[in-house]
């Protein structure tokens, strides 16, 4: 049976004998389906001493973030998503400072936060509070104080929230297992409560966590704290589980369609005729009887039916459709009425494929080729800023409507960072791509990222503007491992095409990622304009631009050379 993270927490705060509590701590707990995707979020912040307005910055970081987060995408990994935020607060507490306390240490506060999602906690720290773990009996220190000590007693933060513009975070994931406990406490606590004196009182508190945290802080008031006193214990009672049985139950809840002819109405939907159909999946276009519009309704092929990884796949399709709005991709419906089988609704496209288009234009302008390429990038931007990674990049997947509009289709290949950090039954790493576009780290067992993209988008342009591939497609897969991959200048087939261009597709599809383009937005630039540091390198030999021109050069100057030495004999 699956079952979903629980989680237990206890928590405490007070003055202590300061005046005022610049202390906040908080914990946000959401229901299912945020549970899975998100998890549990738990922050505490100890407003600076010497700040106008420490508890002021304490309160803001605190509560923004567990506000804050949960508002981020669910296809965002949790670092994406906290790293944004925190970001954000430490500009904000920042901005503030200055603005209304004309001081650099206005709105300055520490900050550690845990978010347990799945079978990992992901740490957050910056300053002096401290995060612990207690597992089976030993109390570790999973954070380290960012203090600097002047001499004897006086030291100082050396890293807060609020100081500056840049902020500097430590960042740490960790295993949990059932029954872990995590102690996260203000220098109140800490530096006036032993390890060992925690591990006891939370030993004797299970039942009641709240209790655990006011005995900590308790005693750190009663052995002479002179700091707010703040504490919090979490105990991870249950990991999320899914279970192989009923996670593919799940997934077959509804029956594949039964095989579908024009003027047949599945759920609503009138099938006018079959688009395309291959081996793993049919496409109609139906016409949606409520609301006269024309729509393409994509089915699961019966091939697949037992095939928990396939349907998985069609469902994440529809899934990950929904989440992206740009007008380079094709937009998934949202379902208006109840259905009765496996499918999905998604606009209709009338145009032809990126593929179509390159068989009707052997040899392209670069103009063309650019404009078709830019309206590509802003599609692969949306998925990109949403931690996706498309991995099936082709000019099959590629349409070209009426107007001129150029949208990605087909995102079941489709690899979501946010979702890959929970744990399911089914492996989401396979490889799917198509040979020819697929960029070379995959054949090496490496994952997926943005520069896979950028590889499989690089392939394409050469494609569009040389009618050939980069690299030679015999043995491939067998050249990455050996590390044997050589580049085809693309003037070896389009004498026309400036040497810039060729240096920026040769960085795009360069076999080693870390070498490739780190943004779309740079290669969309290195093809429009020169880039003088690309430039700067040796010239490729007239024999690899160009070996037909080279051989011709060759034979005019023979050609030549016998007709002087004739010359020489006769006279």
């Amino acid at each position: 049976m699956s079952t979903s993270l629980l989680v237990s927490v206890g928590q405490y705060s007070s003055a202590g004998r300061k005046k005022q509590n610049e202390d906040c701590c908080g914990a946000q707990i959401p229901l299912e389906p945020v549970l899975t995707t998100k998890g549990v979020a738990i922050a505490i912040a100890d407003g600076m001493s010497g700040s106008e307005a420490g508890g002021e910055a304490s309160h803001a970081a605190v509560r923004g973030f567990l506000q804050d987060y949960y508002s981020t995408p669910e296809s965002w990994t949790v670092k994406k998503s906290a790293s944004k935020i925190l970001s954000s607060i430490n500009q904000w507490l920042s901005s503030h400072g200055q603005r209304d306390y004309n001081s650099s240490k206005g709105m300055v506060t520490t900050f550690s936060a845990l978010v347990i999602k799945s079978t990992t906690a992901y740490l957050f720290h910056i300053g002096d509070c401290r995060i612990s773990l207690l597992r089976d009996g030993h109390f570790s220190r999973e954070t380290q104080e960012h203090r600097v000590v002047i001499s004897g007693d006086r030291e100082y933060l050396s890293r807060a929230m609020g100081i500056g513009s840049h902020l500097d975070i430590d960042y740490k994931t960790l295993v949990v297992e059932e029954g872990d406990i995590f102690v996260i406490s203000t220098d109140g606590v800490h530096d006036f409560v032993a390890s060992k004196e925690i591990v006891d009182i939370v030993n004797k508190n299970l039942d009641n966590l709240d209790q655990a945290a006011i005995s900590i802080g308790e005693l750190a008031y009663a052995q002479q704290s002179n700091d707010n006193i703040s504490c919090q214990v979490i105990q991870i009672k249950r990991l999320g589980d899914s279970d192989e049985n009923e996670f593919f139950q799940k997934l077959t809840l509804l029956p594949f369609p039964p095989e579908l002819e024009p003027g047949m109405i599945l759920d609503g939907y009138k099938i006018l005729r079959e688009i395309h159909a291959t081996k793993h999946i049919q496409v109609y276009l139906a016409l949606d009887t409520d609301s006269g519009q024309e729509v393409v309704l994509k089915t699961p092929s019966v091939n697949f039916e037992d095939d928990p990884v396939y349907i998985d796949m069609f469902v994440h399709e529809e899934w990950i459709g929904k989440r992206i709005k740009s007008p380079h991709v094709m937009k998934v419906c949202e379902a208006n009425r109840k259905r009765n089988f496996l499918y999905y609704v998604a606009e209709y496209l009338a145009g032809q494929t990126l593929r179509q288009w390159m068989d009707d234009h052997r040899k392209p302008k670069l103009t063309e080729v650019r404009a078709i390429i830019g309206q590509v990038i802003s599609g692969l931007r949306a998925f990109h800023r949403l931690d996706m990674v498309h991995q099936d990049l082709k000019p099959e997947n590629i349409i070209i409507d009426r107007h001129g509009t150029v949208k990605i289709i087909d995102f079941g290949s489709t690899k979501v960072l946010g979702l890959e950090e929970i744990n399911t039954p089914i492996d989401r790493n396979t490889l799917i791509g198509t040979l020819d576009f697929i960029a070379p780290e995959y054949f090496l067992g490496k994952r997926g990222s943005n520069q896979s993209d950028i590889y499989s988008l690089g392939v394409i342009t050469y494609q569009m503007l040389t009618g050939r591939l980069p690299y030679n497609k015999p043995l491939i897969e067998n050249k990455v491992r050996a590390g044997k991959l050589q580049y085809t200048p693309a003037a070896q087939y389009n004498n026309n095409l400036p040497d810039w261009v060729d240096a920026a597709l040769k960085k795009a599809v360069h076999p080693d990622p870390d070498k490739r383009y780190a943004l779309l937005s740079e290669y969309f630039q290195d093809i429009f304009e020169p880039n003088d540091a690309l430039l700067n390198v040796p010239l490729i030999p007239l024999i690899d631009r160009s070996p037909l021109a080279f051989w011709r050069g060759v034979s005019l100057l023979l050609f030549l050379g016998n007709i002087f030495l004739v010359y020489l004999l006769l006279g």
